[in-house]
Parts: structure tokens; sequence; C-alpha cells
């Protein structure tokens, strides 16, 4: 904020600053909902579109028949072993009482006992049996969970073999589904870009120049936050190109800007002083000279020097006696210091 300012300005053009800011804020949060929204006006890619209608259906139900049949299996296993296992118990339960018993008849050779022993034995026979039938059930529940774990794989591999080329369709269906969004974001926001550009040039500095400068902030917030991490990648090819793209012309565009800067300087360095003073305004002035740098050729001076009369690198005077009370002032001030008298042989208009 220049130095030449009035202190009502000065506040007045904080408060412009503020309204600047609030425009482009309510504008970026409109331009957001309208970049986020953008993202349905397509509907995204499905794997299932690019399927064989007719035999996907098909052998999707065959591979879903499989997977049941498998888990059907593999839970009549379970309960085959568990069977066993409570047979193989009983029968292990009842030859150990049988051979118990039989220690104790041999000690005491009763034959009133035999009618008894072959009781036993029988008894012991069935479950003996019994266990080797939950046996025989769990083999067979084995060999049915290995036919049905053969079925899931051929109809897996099947269905992978289906599935996999739709995958790669739908990736790239939404890759280029991605892209055309970007493009619609991007004919949004270049339009925007295009009349941020035109309002620097023309309206920066005009008289409603808070809001030409809120509606630039907008369009930079659109073009480099909400539409550059939509950039499609590719691999990176994409981005690294638009990155060069970009480079090249930022840096064309601050070549050709400082040739002719330099070669406005060079032609107004060859102005007479009146001349060329009268070329700046009075806040820039007062501006550069508050950063100790000369107002026509913007080098480093030092105004604090007592006999600075002129600029030692372009000539420009930055000093002069009043011609009042012959005290030393600055070319650029209207009024003396020290008297208070106007001086407009040299002062700015």
């Amino acid at each position: 904020m220049s130095k030449g300012m009035r202190l009502t300005e000065r506040w007045m053009h904080l408060c412009l600053w503020l309204v600047a800011l609030a425009f482009a804020g309510f504008l970026i949060g409109l331009g957001g909902k309208v970049v986020d929204n953008l993202d349905f006006a397509e509907d995204p890619a499905s794997v299932s579109d690019f399927i064989d209608p007719v035999r996907g259906p098909k052998v999707l139900a065959a591979y879903r028949a499989a997977k049941q049949a498998h888990t059907d299996a593999d839970d009549a296993l379970d309960q085959a072993r568990l069977a066993h296992q409570k047979a193989a118990a009983n029968s292990s339960t009842a030859e150990d009482t049988f051979n118990n018993w039989v220690k104790t008849r041999m000690a005491t050779a009763g034959k009133e006992h035999d009618g008894q022993l072959l009781d036993r034995t029988r008894d012991l026979d069935a479950l003996k049996a019994a266990e080797r039938a939950a046996l025989g059930a769990v083999e067979a529940q084995q060999q049915a969970k290995l036919n049905a774990s053969q079925a899931l794989e051929r109809a897996s591999a099947e269905w992978s073999a289906l599935e996999r080329p739709a995958i790669e369709a739908a990736y790239h269906a939404d890759e280029m589904r991605a892209l055309r969004v970007f493009g619609y974001r991007l004919a949004l926001t270049l339009p925007l870009l295009g009349v941020a550009g035109w309002l620097f040039a023309r309206q920066r500095k005009g008289s409603y120049w808070p809001f030409a400068w809120g509606f630039i902030l907008f369009a930079l917030f659109a073009f480099f936050v909400e539409l550059v991490p939509y950039l499609p990648s590719f691999g990176g090819y994409v981005r690294y190109g638009v990155g060069i793209v970009l480079t090249i012309v930022a840096g064309r565009y601050a070549i050709r800007y400082l040739q002719r800067f330099r070669e406005r300087q060079q032609a107004a360095e060859a102005l007479p002083d009146t001349e060329r003073r009268a070329t700046l305004s009075y806040d820039k002035a007062l501006a550069r000279l508050a950063k100790s740098v000369c107002p026509g050729c913007e080098r480093s001076i030092d105004v604090k020097m007592k006999e600075l009369s002129f600029c030692p690198h372009c000539g420009m005077g930055i000093a002069t006696d009043c011609t009042s009370c012959h005290g030393r002032k600055s070319v650029f001030a209207p009024f003396c210091l020290a008297c208070g008298c106007p001086d407009q042989r040299n002062a700015l208009a």
C-alpha cells in the first residue's frame, strides 16, 4: 500500500480488498459445486457392461453354483469328520471297557458269564462297524469336496477368462470418461481464465477493481486447484507434457515481457527528465523511493544521501532546492517539507 495514500483511502483500500476476497470466495464456492457435479455428467464404466450378454450370465451362474457346491461339500465334510470322531470315541471307550471285563472274567473263570461275553462282543463289533461306516462317509465327503474343488477351479477359470478382458475394457472406458469429463471442466475453466486475463489487463485498476480482482482470484483457483487435480495422468505422460507446454508458454511470455520492458526503459531514459517524471504517478514514485530504488529505472539508489540530486544510473532528478526557502526537497513532492510552499516546477501532477 502506497505511503502517499491518505489514511481514509488506506482503510477503504483494505475494505475493498476484503470485498474482493469475499467475492472470490463466493465464486469459488459456486464454481466448486459446478466442477464437482460435472463428474456426474456421464455414468462410470461397469465391468458388467463389457461381458458377453449371452455367455456371461450362464458362466456366472455356473461359477456361483460351483462355489455354493464347494461350500456345501466343505460343510458336509466337517460334519462327517465330527461324526467319525464321535464313533471312534465310542468304539475306543467300548473296547477299553470290554478288555477290562475280559480280564475280570479270566480272573474269576466263571462260565456263567459266557452269554454276556457274546453280547459284549456283538456290541463292540457294532461300534467298530459304525466307526468304519463313519470313516467311509468321511472318505466319500473328501472325494465330494475334491470334485467340488475341481469344478470350482474350472468354473473360476472360465469366468476369469470372460471377466479379464471386460475389466480391461472397463478400465479404458473409465479413462476415456475421465478425459471427457476433464474436457468439460476445461471448457468451463478456460473461458474464465480468458476473462480473468482481460480483467487483469484492462480493469485491475478501474473503479470496480475489487470485483475484477475477485474474479481473477476465482479463475486462478478454478484452474490450478479445481481443474489441475483432475488432469488425466495416462502414466504421467499427459501431466508432464502439459507441464512442459505451460513452462514453455510462461517462459516465452516472461522473456518477451523482459525484452519489451528493456526497450521501454531505454526509450524512456532517452526522454528529457521532465517528460519522464510526467509519465510517473505520484504514488508510484513514492512507493519506489520508499524501496530505495529510482522511480525511473528502478535501480538501487541511496535516498538518504544528502548530495543525491540525480539518479547515477539514468540521470532522473531525485531532489532539488525549494524555490522559496532553498531547502532540499524531493522533486516528486508538490510541497516543500520545510516551508510548505508549493513547487509546481518539478512536482508530479
